[in-house]
């Protein structure tokens, strides 16, 4: 028997505002397993928040979609584009639950986030993943996507 399709749902209003607290958390406790202190996370995650969800309400052209396997929310994936020409595009953020995990859901939700990309006239989609997540970096190198640059870093 096969897997249940993976679908992109587009959150509402009140499923952002739900979501918005819990992504930051996941990102900010991300730059610090990257090497970031407490207060660069912080102040990161802040920047983002008042880039992107002014006010608490998204940017016009943000989609944030929760993902589906079957009829089960899976997790979450957040694109947009980057400046006002819009046709190079993010991946922000993409996440699964645990227990949705090493089933091919994040695979099929970025295959699903390309066709909506393009669809709004994204002709590039680009992403940041940290050093530590091997598996979303190989996952990535699957997809087609190379390095655009490389930070590194040395703690002292």
């Amino acid at each position: 028997m096969s897997e249940p399709r993976v679908s992109l749902v587009p959150m509402s209003d009140a499923q952002v505002a739900a979501w918005l607290p819990v992504a930051m958390a996941h990102y900010e406790q991300a730059r610090i397993e990257a090497g970031d202190t407490p207060g660069q996370a912080a102040a990161a995650r802040r920047a983002s928040e008042e880039r992107f969800f002014p006010g608490g309400r998204r940017v016009e052209g943000q989609l944030l979609h929760t993902v589906r396997l079957g009829d089960e929310e899976a997790g979450w994936l957040w694109i947009g584009p980057w400046g006002d020409e819009g046709t190079v595009w993010w991946v922000w953020d993409l996440m699964v639950h645990e227990p949705f995990r090493r089933r091919g859901v994040a695979r099929r939700a970025m295959i699903a986030g390309e066709e909506v990309a393009r669809a709004h006239g994204a002709t590039s989609l680009m992403l940041n993943v940290f050093a530590y997540n091997e598996g979303a970096i190989a996952l990535y190198r699957t997809l087609g996507f190379l390095p655009a640059s490389i930070h590194m870093a040395k703690r002292l």
